[in-house]
């Protein structure tokens, strides 16, 4: 206990000191036994919502953090004191927050699900705080990075596939509309995670929805703002990494991390595992891909389950597969609320997908006990202010509804999904509505089941405004277009225009042509050095894995515990039961043995090895792994809908049921007695 003791020496005797403490430690930490004797030390309960970021300052001494709650708050994990509460002015969940450096933990970038990025003095007043924003991505900004003993710039990335660097010596904010100047990379798919190299800080690599991760040398970049932006997605890109069996799939990146020595890259996958790989290697070049029997069952996209947002009956410790509670016999009575109304959903979205296959069986009309449990139970979720449901809804992703124009006569609906926190996949269900069933058809991108499918990038403004020229298709484009949500453009009557489809097939076009460009260009394509398994990432668009030390490797999970891994066997050392939901943020302390954890509870748990003696129940880690994979297939083609989504089918179900002959609607109503029994 480093506070208890004090010493008393000249300069060159507590540099030895310090040295010889800092091998001491590091050979202890090293040890299995370290990880082993972790135990909760305590709580930070600073929050109203879920955290989302953690980060340590540099010296240690405090931790910043940023929730769903919209504040920032950097505390004291030593005396569990808050020195600071901000009300960030953010207006949506905040996903990173980062200390500045060498700023004496006064300074802080922030960014959040609506895109806008914060930079926030401490001892400045709240107004002139809320005035330093920069408003320049689309959709949501997942990610701030800053740079090694570097207090003036910091990099963000997001949904709308830019990486963009900022110079708060340029400026301290941006509210231009459709402003490109501080783009450095356009990644032309949504930039999930970026992570710089701690000893050459100019190789920047970033994680992308197309389970690609591409490291850059930064000295080869440039902004407009620079006056030297190159516009193209291959310039400076130096390597490519994509798992192999993810090379026809696109599962978004939800973290990066560089080694202690920049010489190894963690990556983890949603909707599937954990990767180790040298950025040096060169391997993968030489490696042949799936076959073409392979490439087109990769293309049949599976039938889609869905999920009511709100419903985490799949998260935490105590979360079971479908197969293990249909062995046991598990009764409703056991079976949350909201887990039984998206067990319906999906019946209901099978049954619709039969039908629809089969072209001309009418679906199971569902019994009216069903049909009004749902509506009684949709009307008290949305309804209610201070159901849980609803605070649930406030602080997860958002839904949009946007009319396509077909053509055909009459127009298809169609639901666009983005998700922000909740969900790993955007998807798109078109709602053909006709007199005979409403019927929810799941479009997914035929890549595979954990595609994102990309919002377009021209709708709306940029799409309507900017006619489709030839020089478009050109790499050095000073007009090239980024990927802007759909969030962005609410209207029900919004179409997309001529112009904004030719956009989108001209981006398409430069896209597989860099690409088909990179295979030919010096870029290394690593191959997988280890692989990471046993925890399940599916539920969370933050999902942190990072090293600790230099023998293991850490994550966590959407069964709400810490996985820890040996890094160079990838054996399961150590299981810590962190969450009642998931744990999204893992934080080793800089210096000392700690751990900083957080995630769907709404504090931060502070980690330490106080146990007396080395304990790891390795028959309860096996249960876990072996749930969780299970788990992982269960959930990996399943996407979360809002509550909105299952009242316009249950508006659907209500006019078959109006329209449907008096004989048939009493037998329904023998039903409805036969499943209340």
């Amino acid at each position: 206990q480093h506070e208890n003791v004090s010493f008393l020496w000249n300069g060159r005797e507590a540099s030895s000191i310090w040295h010889c403490c800092t091998i001491v430690l590091s050979l202890f930490t090293g040890r299995r036994e370290f990880v082993q004797r972790l135990k909760l030390e305590g709580t930070l309960n600073v929050h109203d919502g879920c955290v989302n970021t953690i980060s340590w300052s540099d010296t240690g001494e405090y931790i910043l953090s940023g929730s769903d709650d919209t504040f920032l708050v950097i505390s004291n994990p030593y005396n569990k004191k808050v020195k600071k509460s901000i009300r960030s002015g953010h207006r949506a969940n905040i996903f990173s927050a980062k200390f500045m450096p060498h700023t004496n933990g006064q300074e802080i970038i922030s960014c959040s699900g609506d895109g806008i990025i914060y930079y926030t003095h401490t001892e400045k007043s709240p107004e002139v705080n809320r005035q330093c924003q920069f408003t320049c991505h689309y959709g949501t900004a997942y990610e701030i990075m800053t740079v090694p003993n570097d207090p003036y710039t910091f990099l963000s990335c997001g949904e709308d596939g830019t990486v963009r660097w900022f110079d708060l010596r340029m400026k301290t904010s941006c509210t231009k509309e459709d402003c490109k100047d501080d783009i450095l990379i356009n990644c032309r798919r949504a930039a999930t995670s970026i992570s710089i190299s701690p000893l050459v800080p100019y190789y920047l690599a970033v994680g992308c929805s197309d389970s690609s991760v591409r490291i850059y040398d930064r000295r080869m970049l440039g902004t407009r703002a620079t006056g030297n932006y190159m516009g193209r997605g291959t310039t400076g890109m130096c390597v490519r990494f994509v798992p192999a069996h993810l090379s026809n799939k696109s599962c978004r990146v939800t973290s990066l991390c560089y080694s202690e020595d920049g010489q190894e890259v963690l990556v983890s996958y949603s909707s599937d595992y954990i990767y180790l790989f040298d950025p040096k290697d060169d391997q993968a070049r030489e490696l042949k891909g799936p076959s073409e029997e392979r490439r087109e069952e990769l293309r049949q996209p599976p039938v889609k389950r869905l999920r009511l947002r709100g419903d985490w009956s799949d998260t935490g410790p105590r979360a079971r597969p479908e197969s293990e509670r249909e062995r046991d016999g598990e009764q409703s009575p056991n079976v949350s609320l909201m887990q039984r109304m998206s067990d319906m959903l999906s019946r209901w979205f099978e049954e619709a997908s039969e039908a629809q296959s089969s072209r001309g069986t009418r679906p199971q009309t569902r019994p009216r006990g069903e049909f009004d449990l749902c509506v009684r139970c949709l009307v008290g979720l949305i309804c209610v202010p201070d159901s849980p449901s609803s605070v649930v809804n406030k602080q997860l992703g958002s839904m949009t509804l946007d009319e396509q124009q077909g053509a055909a006569p009459t127009t298809s609906p169609v639901l666009s999904l983005h998700y922000s926190s909740e969900g790993t996949t955007t998807s798109t269900i078109k709602l053909d509505f006709t007199d005979e069933w409403s019927h929810p058809e799941g479009t997914e991108d035929t890549s595979g089941g954990c595609r994102r499918a990309e919002p377009t990038a021209e709708e709306g403004e940029e799409g309507q405004s900017q006619p489709a020229r030839g020089n478009q298709d050109s790499d050095d484009s000073d007009d090239d277009p980024i990927l802007i949500p759909s969030t962005r453009f609410r209207g029900q009557g919004q179409r997309r225009s001529a112009a904004a489809r030719i956009q989108e097939l001209f981006r398409r076009r430069k896209e597989r042509r860099e690409m088909e460009e990179s295979e030919t260009q010096n870029i290394r394509r690593p191959s997988v050095k280890m692989v990471y398994k046993g925890h399940r990432n599916s539920r969370t668009m933050i999902k942190e894995s990072c090293f600790w030390g230099n023998n293991f490797v850490m994550s966590g999970s959407d069964c709400g515990h810490i996985f820890i891994w040996d890094r160079h066997t990838a054996e399961h050392l150590m299981l810590l039961e962190a969450d009642n939901h998931v744990v999204n943020c893992l934080q080793p302390h800089p210096y000392d043995p700690i751990l900083a954890s957080s995630g769907i509870d709404y504090d931060i748990k502070i980690w330490s090895p106080l146990e007396e003696s080395p304990s790891f129940n390795r028959v309860l880690a096996n249960e876990v792994i072996t749930r969780n994979e299970l788990m992982l297939e269960e959930t990996r083609n399943t996407i979360t809908v809002p509550a909105s989504f299952m009242l316009r089918m249950l508006a659907s179900l209500n006019h078959i049921r109006s329209d449907r002959p008096e004989g048939d609607r009493s037998e329904g109503s023998g039903q409805e007695n036969e499943d209340e029994q």
